[in-house]
């Protein structure tokens, strides 16, 4: 099958279909006149090229299986060595659980940082809406619409400069 072919058939694009060879990972046999010609397990290999790729994986990596990238992924593995790819998966799944840890650290965090906002009395006769901010930096508009909120460095440029009401309201 030609380039335009297989792309549709994988739901891919021919650029990407171009750049997978450029990295080794395809292999297409090339007629007389040029063009690139595919076998049917090449539908296989990009699917699982990009299953792979979308799991954090990189080129470099998958080169690393490269004889792997033809086998069905999920569920019979047929390589001849398939150490490299056990190895492969075994270090991204690590990274993986790292990256997970530190996304639960993070969430927690946030969790009890918001349970203690939630938690936090408003000040004397602040109710409502009002309440429930109450112990949140306010923001504050500077002249040139960038917004600032009190206790971070940070300054956020807004696409339009803050409405009369908002610039009244950040005056001492």
């Amino acid at each position: 099958m030609r380039i335009g072919e297989l792309a549709r058939a994988t739901g891919t694009t021919t650029r990407a279909l171009r750049y997978y060879e450029e990295q080794g990972l395809l292999r297409p046999e090339r007629s007389a006149n040029g063009y690139r010609s595919y076998g049917n397990e090449a539908v296989r290999s990009v699917a699982n090229i990009r299953l792979l790729l979308a799991c954090g994986l990189t080129t470099d990596d998958l080169r690393r299986v490269d004889g792997c990238l033809r086998d069905e992924l999920i569920d019979a593995h047929a390589c001849a060595d398939p150490t490299a790819k056990a190895e492969l998966f075994e270090q991204r799944l690590s990274l993986l659980q790292e990256r997970i840890d530190d996304l639960v650290a993070v969430r927690d965090q946030l969790l009890d940082r918001l349970a203690g906002l939630r938690r936090q009395p408003a000040p004397a006769g602040v109710t409502g809406a009002a309440a429930d901010r109450a112990g949140c930096p306010e923001p504050s508009y500077e002249a040139d619409g960038a917004v600032r909120i009190a206790s971070t460095r940070s300054t956020v440029k807004r696409s339009q400069p803050p409405a009369r009401s908002e610039r009244a309201r950040s005056r001492p």
